[in-house]
């Protein structure tokens, strides 16, 4: 079939209009990018769970409250990211977030980055500020990472290598150093305790790694905070004390504790950690001595006049979040669920307190109970809880030889849920009507102030009933990376620690940012299958066991006899033992055979859990997708019929 002249002038036209139309939808996506580039080079929109990456208020706050300039410049060797992939993505991170900090902060925040290259004026400028140069071959060639920030009076911080670990770090450590040098002076903290929370020299002599070294939240504290040793016979807490830190403080005397309540009383704020059982005490003996007997601590001559309870005698378990444990040699099970230890989700903390807001775990170890004492009117605030899966058990069952296969088949929740940490608000009155006397050979300090029946308006307290909160194995590692202490949170508990000291200190800004980024998300559902089976698995296991040794004892009694000894090897076995015999096997078999079951369900439940969201996973996007496809054809066959109508 031939096509006329016109037809195809017509066509060709057509071909040019497209092909012109084509050109200017190139020269218009240009142009947008080019505009968009310029206008918009800071829009975005962030849809990660815990916005992940955008600026807390605290930040915010922080910057936009800036008075004079801060200074942060960047050594990074671009080598490094040429070498090592990983640590050139995550240099574009690090310079990403600083560039968000220079908009936001309206230029009071500045920005230089350098490329240290060897042997050049810049690595020797870089080596001065103490950042840490890390080889990368076998040529010995130093490469750099790290950052330092300078104010005008030439105070200066530095983080010394940037390590990926740290990545939902980052904000913090960034913000943490603009806070301190914007605010050079630093409040006082005190600190009474019977742990080497600031080191111990002893065990440092003995020259081995990590023995005696400072507790990493004491360390963390220290970035805010002036740390002061109180005496634990100090008659008076000095004046220019803002915060106060008791946490297991054993054995205290009557003029110790008064000088706490005073300090309570004249408006000071106190962080009381108490421990029914401290494993960190448990686990420094003396050298040359055998574990301390005595691992308790109270303050009940305070707390109780002040409303509130923190008993001493009784540990909290909790299934939820139990940590998982080497069990005992002798046990068929090599790990199982040691509930005296575990993690406290973000359920189990108070979400509307700003010190646990934005928390995401923190972890406990032989932890008591906080109770309000009945009839006491001081407002009482929960901070961290337990689950309903919990229960209480003398302190004697994780002091004296724990059994973690014991706990778990003895354990009977009673669905209450009990608080381990809270916060207390209100007026409190002294829990001495007059200072008692000094102690034997001493002397009151000249300027002993006078004594306060009550507190000077509302009292702010934080009462927690574990000091293993502050331990490091339960919330953080620490590993040597070319001679420097890394340390990687695995928990939120020094984090926990250091927004209690701000709230109490004043300093707000900070908290609404640590713990930003993504921790361990264990998958819960999952997790309570497996540890509610578990826990009757160790029920019946328990149950068997003690079985097997009753039929053994009978056994042996009809073999030897009353008070005999050991039965001669020629002994006849009569009928009515060997039916004990015969019925013992069958309890045997029938008991195993119900261990077997409870584990066949476990593993059933889990896998059918596990079947159902592989299913949900593979088809939810195409089953939505051909819905959406259906719908959306159905919805053009009407509009075509109404068009034709």
């Amino acid at each position: 079939m031939s096509t006329t002249l016109p037809e195809a002038k017509k066509q060709g036209k057509r071909g040019v209009s497209a092909l012109v139309a084509l050109g200017l939808g190139a020269v218009l996506a240009v142009g947008v990018n080019m505009l968009s580039d310029r206008l918009l080079a800071r829009a975005r929109i962030d849809l990660t769970e815990n916005r992940l990456y955008t600026l807390s208020d605290g930040t915010r706050q922080v910057l936009q409250g800036l008075q004079d300039p801060v200074t942060f410049r960047v050594y990074y060797s671009r080598r490094l990211g040429a070498a090592i992939p990983v640590y050139g993505a995550y240099a574009e991170r690090v310079r990403a977030m600083l560039d968000e900090y220079v908009a936001v902060s309206g230029g009071r925040v500045r920005l230089e980055v350098f490329d240290p290259e060897p042997f050049s004026e810049i690595e020797d400028r870089a080596v001065a500020l103490g950042l840490q140069g890390v080889p990368v071959d076998q040529s010995g060639e130093q490469v750099y990472f790290g950052l330092s920030g300078v104010n005008l009076l030439d105070d200066e911080r530095t983080i010394p290598f940037f390590q990926p670990d740290r990545e939902r770090f980052l904000e913090y450590d960034l913000t943490r150093m603009v806070w301190e040098l914007s605010n050079p002076r630093r409040p006082v903290m005190g600190v009474i305790s019977s742990l080497p929370l600031n080191g111990d020299p002893r065990a440092m002599m003995m020259r081995q790694p990590g023995v005696g070294q400072p507790f990493v939240a004491m360390n963390q504290l220290r970035q805010f905070y002036t740390v002061r040793d109180v005496a634990a016979d100090a008659q008076v807490i000095e004046p220019d004390v803002q915060v106060l830190m008791v946490a297991h403080a054993q054995n205290l005397s009557e003029q110790t504790l008064y000088a706490i309540d005073q300090f309570v009383m004249r408006g000071g704020r106190l962080i009381a950690l108490t421990d029914p059982h401290s494993e960190s005490q448990a686990s420094r003996p003396s050298p040359g001595q055998r574990p301390p007997s005595d691992t308790s601590s109270s303050l009940s001559r305070l707390l109780n006049a002040w409303g509130v309870e923190a008993p001493s005698d009784k540990v909290v378990l909790d299934l939820r979040g139990a940590w998982r444990v080497r069990a005992d040699p002798r046990d068929r099970v090599q790990a199982v669920d040691y509930l005296a230890w575990y993690n406290v989700p973000a359920a189990g903390l108070n979400r509307s307190e700003i010190a646990t807001a934005e928390l995401q775990q923190v972890t406990v170890a032989s932890a008591g109970e906080v109770r309000r004492r009945e009839g006491a009117t001081i407002e009482f605030t929960p901070l961290v809880q337990t689950s309903e899966r919990s229960m209480l058990v003398d302190s004697a069952a994780v002091r004296q030889d724990p059994s973690p296969a014991r706990l778990l088949a003895d354990f009977r929740p009673d669905n209450q849920v009990r608080t381990i940490v809270a916060r207390l608000r209100g007026p409190v009155t002294s829990a001495f009507e007059a200072p008692p006397a000094p102690a034997e050979g001493a002397e009151r300090p000249a300027d002993f102030p006078a004594h306060r029946a009550r507190s000077e308006g509302p009292a702010n307290l934080i009462v927690g009933n574990d000091a293993d909160i502050l331990e490091d194995r339960f919330w953080v590692r620490v590993q040597d990376f070319f001679g420097q202490q890394v340390t990687t949170p695995f928990s939120d508990n020094g984090n926990f620690i250091i927004n209690l000291a701000d709230s109490m200190a004043g300093g707000e800004a900070l908290v609404s940012l640590r713990s930003r980024g993504e921790s361990l998300r264990p998958f819960e559902l999952v997790e309570d299958i497996r540890r509610t089976a578990e826990a009757q698995f160790r029920q019946t296991e328990r149950g068997l066991t003690e079985r097997l040794e009753a039929t053994e004892r009978r056994l042996r009694e009809l073999r030897q006899g009353p008070g005999q000894g050991q039965a001669p090897a020629n002994a006849v076995i009569t009928p009515e033992q060997r039916a004990e015999i015969d019925a013992a096997r069958e309890e045997i078999r029938r008991t195993r055979g119900e261990l077997r079951q409870v584990q066949l369900e476990l593993r059933r439940d889990i896998e059918g859990l596990e079947t159902l969201l592989r299913i949900l996973n593979i088809a939810t996007v195409p089953v939505l997708l051909t819905i959406f496809a259906i719908g959306l054809a159905v919805v053009r066959a009407r509009r075509r019929a109404e068009a034709r109508a």
